[in-house]
């Protein structure tokens, strides 16, 4: 007999449901950056680095699609993705570096984002498998942004470069503007 899915059993916290949904859309446009930028590139070394991490991202995603029901789910679903893949493909076409650069970024964002959720979900001892969960996935998308960093001919300030990360929106240094 199938277990019945959490959404089914539960009665959620708005603002959790709120984080939930964001998670969810979040993770549907993770997978559509890797795909993007696997159908713009042939560099190996980017290819075996979105192939690994869009697995990654597809086990996150399954997970939300759990959590949520599918009239939960996101109504910009659609425009994530599209985002995400267009995210994905115009930074591989900018080549290995900027691919790199642009994940460093983006998993900068989502390591704040899965924060402030842990916080909200650490007095809810019921929900202990759930904040579980979010912080193995935080800790993966920790490893993505560090993976990226490693790659050889990324860039850094610390190199004299410019960092994309104050281009992109959502990036810590573009929040001081916005």
């Amino acid at each position: 007999m199938k277990r019945p899915a959490p959404y089914e059993t539960l009665t959620l916290d708005p603002r959790l449901v709120r984080a939930l949904r964001s998670d969810h859309a979040g993770e549907a446009g993770a997978v559509e950056i890797y795909r993007g930028m696997l159908a713009c590139t042939r560099n190996p070394q980017l290819r075996r680095f979105a192939e690994t991490h869009l697995r990654t991202e597809q086990q996150h995603l399954a997970f939300f699609d759990s959590w949520l029901s599918p009239a939960g789910r996101s109504h910009a679903l659609p425009l994530w993705r599209l985002a995400g893949w267009l995210l994905g493909a115009v930074s591989a076409l900018g080549g290995a570096r900027m691919a790199f650069q642009t994940v460093r970024a983006v998993e900068s964002f989502v390591d704040d984002h899965y924060a402030a959720q842990l916080q909200l979900l650490a007095p809810a001892t019921e929900l202990i498998v759930l904040a579980d969960t979010i912080a193995s996935f935080r800790e993966d998308e920790l490893e993505h942004r560090d993976d990226a960093a490693l790659y050889p001919g990324n860039f850094s300030a610390a190199q004299g470069h410019p960092d994309c990360e104050q281009f992109l929106p959502g990036s810590r240094p573009s929040r001081k503007f916005g």
